[in-house]
């Protein structure tokens, strides 16, 4: 490969070298060169960053060559008592800046305990929104060469550990430099970041270059200082690292290269001698990209003089760069990883990822990959996950995946019960990157929300406003999921449904176009979608009419319900009497010591004491009290956002609506949390001015029923086998709780004319029905005699 452009894309940036006699200079030199639309900022290791060669064109009238700058990087002499601690720079650097990649160079191990580093390398990637590359060096100064490249090797292999936080256990190696006695892997670093290695001078390059063959992502070139021809100096290192990546079994498009130029010998800076044409040291750069394969290009720079003219020469090289590899087709793009593409999955062309959704997709080689496989109930192992961030990223995503001979699952905050929002083996859309809340109209309380939002964060935002929309119970489920399915919350009986609400939405159709769905712009997919969306599209945006809603009484309080029958036929009762601004939801699990205890959340739409004790006391005699707290708190505060949180659990839950909790549904509910089958058995309100609504209004049907029960357990077998003696009990099911893979449970979701006119708009809207994954409406094939 040696001698040939490898496609990587360009870098151009700068490395600045921290002094304590001017410690603002890195932030503010790293501000100007983000403004300046450069790429990278790079932070050397005094101790470690080596020699620091740098390539560089001569004056005009001079014959192109090498000009490094001896120690660039690297402080000498007192100077070196001066310097700044790199990590620390590199983090105040993070904090100044916003869009540049940050990094390292030369950063060395003997006085950083690998796993310590691990850590606060991934929450610095974190802090900085996925912007950190590490940069390693071997060290000390004046160690054995074989043991620093050791001790660098086993270094590596720590941070890597750390770093894999899907891996099970905790990480134990016993090195003969480094030891981890046990320690808890993670976090994973926000993105899947690259770590590059660089030399030192001397006898430890070869092997520092063997070692970056086998393990490193990327290389900082060690190009001698003062050689004749800068293309023969480092297509003669490329030549070096190609062998030895080959030596490694290793394609050489899996590590980057990188140059350090020298601001002087380009012409550029207060120091410059003389000062070369843009065009000569445009096109000597992009000879470097073009023909020698170096894909990152830094400058090191001390004042705003060198580092503005550089910038000028950046935006020339770009050019150059972009115009070759257009007219000679150069696919651009880093190759992965042997082990990267050793864990892709069958059925999926990696390589045909649109550009503008590979920074963020995540496949399972990357270190991101366990944050996003599973959901927060569900385990899950996709092949891909594809994160859009914007309606149009939707449709590139959505093209691709249907190109792909696998499952799509769509998914918006991954708290999803059922499951359906992760698959294995398959492609998820994942629409957590579009979590924008905005308020359209005060006047009419009207905001649009995207699908990836979490209703914690949009209980926050609507607060100050004295607003809110019902969702659900919990902070951390995602606006898409639960506004297309129903959305039966704490606010149900006072305000209705959540897509009660909804007065517009964007939606992606199977076919990749866009549409707008309201009363009165493509009415059939708006009704469809208020229910039943999953079947029917990408919703992109919700256009919501909020309620006002200002501090509410909020009372946990926990029963004696051992008379379990009886209790749960009053508790019923008094539900349903109660006035419309209580919402009531009860919990109970298993007897323990003899004890069945129910615990009931219940939300009063009010924020005077004595409407809430009203409110609440007929519930306070249906059974002795063990335990209570009622509180006036913000709506947020109930429906607060949480960490996000995934889990490989395999539940099971069954779900059924019911118009009243007769005695009979109580006499076998009573059966059911006895048998220890279910520890969580859960009765929502689903009523009041749930009622309102016609049964055909929306593709939610379910609108007699004052109540949903959910009951979840880990044994397919026991539940099923005591819920379907229960079935006779329910009019219907839940979407979103219920987890059953039986065809018969797709009528309890749609019941008769709901599911027939869905069928109809599934045949206009999605006829191929890529939307299969969450309970299909499509029409079974024809049985073939």
């Amino acid at each position: 490969m040696t001698g040939v452009d490898l496609g990587h894309p360009l870098q151009l940036g700068v490395e600045l070298v921290p002094s304590a006699a001017d410690p603002g200079a890195p932030g503010r030199l790293a501000r100007r060169a983000e403004e300046l639309g450069l790429d990278l900022v790079v932070v050397p290791d005094g101790a470690g960053a080596g020699d620091g060669a740098g390539v560089a064109p001569e004056a005009p009238g001079g014959r192109e060559g090498v000009a490094t700058r001896e120690g660039a990087g690297a402080p000498e002499g007192d100077a070196l008592d001066d310097a700044l601690d790199a990590w620390t720079v590199l983090a105040s650097v993070a904090g100044a800046t916003e869009r540049v990649d940050v990094a390292t160079r030369g950063l060395r191990l003997d006085d950083r305990p690998p796993a310590v580093l691990a850590r606060a390398v991934a929450s610095l990637d974190h802090l900085a929104g996925g912007r950190i590359t590490p940069g390693l060096a071997p060290g000390p100064d004046g160690a054995d060469a074989d043991d620093a490249l050791d001790a660098l090797a086993e270094g590596v292999d720590v941070l890597r550990g750390m770093w894999a936080a899907a891996e099970p256990g905790p990480l134990v190696h016993e090195g003969r430099h480094h030891r981890v006695a046990g320690a808890q892997r993670g976090p994973a670093p926000a993105h899947d970041l690259a770590l590059w290695l660089g030399a030192v001078p001397g006898a430890v390059d070869a092997g520092a270059r063997t070692l970056a063959a086998r393990v490193a992502d990327g290389w900082w070139l060690p190009v001698p200082p003062r050689t004749a021809s800068h293309l023969d100096a480092v297509l003669g290192e490329q030549t070096a690292l190609d062998a030895a990546l080959a030596a490694a079994g290793r394609d050489p498009r899996e590590v980057r290269r990188g140059l350090v130029l020298d601001a002087g010998a380009l012409g550029l800076g207060a120091g410059a001698d003389g000062s070369a044409p843009v065009a000569d040291v445009a096109d000597a750069l992009a000879a470097l990209v073009l023909e020698a394969g170096v894909g990152t290009l830094v400058l090191g720079v001390a004042d705003d003089r060198a580092l503005e003219a550089f910038a000028e020469v950046a935006g020339a090289v770009r050019d150059r760069v972009a115009a070759a590899r257009a007219s000679r087709g150069t696919r651009v793009g880093t190759l992965r990883s042997a082990a990267v593409r050793a864990a892709r999955a069958p059925g999926i062309d990696y390589d045909a990822i649109p550009a503008a959704l590979v920074g963020t997709a995540v496949e399972p080689g990357d270190a991101g990959y366990a944050a996003v496989r599973s959901t927060y109930m569900r385990g899950g192992r996709p092949g891909l996950v594809l994160r859009p961030g914007g309606t149009a990223e939707v449709v590139e995503a959505l093209a691709y995946a249907r190109a792909q001979d696998v499952t799509i699952a769509i998914r918006s905050g991954g708290h999803g019960i059922s499951g359906r929002s992760t698959n294995e083996g398959g492609i998820v859309l994942d629409l957590s990157r579009m979590n924008a809340i905005e308020v359209l109209d005060v006047a009419a309380r009207r905001v649009r929300i995207q699908p990836g939002a979490r209703w914690g964060e949009v209980a926050a935002a609507l607060h100050p406003y004295g607003w809110a929309l019902t969702s659900g119970d919990y902070g951390g489920v995602g606006v898409g999921g639960l506004a297309t399915a129903g959305g039966i919350g704490f606010l149900v009986r006072e305000h209705g449904l959540t897509l009660d609400h909804l007065r517009a939405a964007e939606v992606v159709l199977a076919d990749g176009s866009v549409v707008r769905a309201s009363a009165d712009e493509d009415p059939d997919l708006f009704w469809g979608i208020r229910g039943a969306g999953a079947n029917l599209g990408v919703v992109t945006s919700f256009e919501f009419e909020v309620d006002e809603v200002g501090d509410v009484g909020f009372a946990q309080l926990v029963f004696d319900a051992s008379d379990t029958e009886r209790f749960l036929v009053d508790y019923g009762a008094t539900l349903e009497a109660a006035p419309r601004d209580t919402t009531a939801f009860l919990i109970m699990g298993p007897p323990r010591g003899g004890i069945v205890a129910a615990q009931v959340m219940a939300m009063v739409d009010s924020d005077d004491p004595e409407t809430i004790i009203e409110r609440l006391n007929p519930f306070a005699r249906i059974a002795p009290l063990l335990q209570q707290q009622v509180q006036v708190v913000p709506y947020p505060a109930v429906v607060s956002v949480p960490q996000r949180h995934t889990s490989d659990g395999e539940p099971v839950t069954r779900s059924g609506m019911a118009e009243h909790l007769t005695p009979e549904l109580a006499a076998d509910a009573a059966r059911l949390v006895r048998s220890g089958a279910t520890p969580f058995f859960q009765i929502r309100a689903a009523g009041g001015a749930v009622h309102d609504v016609p049964a055909d209004a929306t593709a939610y049907a379910h609108r007699s029923a004052n109540f949903s029960i959910v009951a979840m357990g880990s044994s397919r077998r026991r539940i099923d086998a005591i819920w379907d003696a229960m079935a006779h009990h329910f009019d219907g099911t839940y979407l979103s709780f219920e987890t059953d893979p039986r065809p018969e449970r797709l009528a309890d979701v749609y019941p008769g004319a709901t599911l027939e006119r869905l069928r109809g708009l599934k045949r206009r809207y999605d006829p191929e029905d890529v939307f299969r994954h969450n309970y299909s409406v499509a029409e079974p094939p024809a049985v073939v005699l």
